[in-house]
């Protein structure tokens, strides 16, 4: 991907290790994670279940358990480790130097769906 298919969204000292942070890009909100190995993940900030915001949920290991009710959320598939799967939609995200940054088309796929 080219440098205009890329937004920067901040640092990564923003988002805390073992922990989240919230970005919203025109009408999608999008959950940060930030493991604590750091490793980085995005996703559609919105649990699948009950609509909970997954960017204040616990994330441990590669997951993130929903603040509300508790569902598991593997962050590199976006689905749930549920016994009746639930799949969040997820975003490319990369790491240069300590510049973090979402993809374009990612981000544009996720507000058009979002508007449907």
């Amino acid at each position: 991907m080219g440098a205009s298919e890329w937004r920067l969204i901040g640092n990564l000292a923003d988002i805390p290790r073992s922990g989240a942070r919230r970005v919203r890009i025109g009408e999608v909100e999008v959950g940060v994670f930030r493991t604590a190995n750091d490793q980085l993940f995005a996703l559609e900030d919105v649990c699948p279940h009950l609509g909970g915001p997954l960017s204040e949920g616990i994330v441990h290991g590669n997951s993130v358990t929903c603040p509300l009710h508790n569902l598991v959320i593997d962050l590199e598939s976006g689905q749930s480790v549920d016994p009746k799967p639930k799949c969040v939609r997820s975003c490319m995200i990369r790491l240069e130097g300590d510049q973090v940054f979402l993809s374009n088309p990612d981000l544009h796929e996720l507000a058009s769906k979002r508007l449907s």
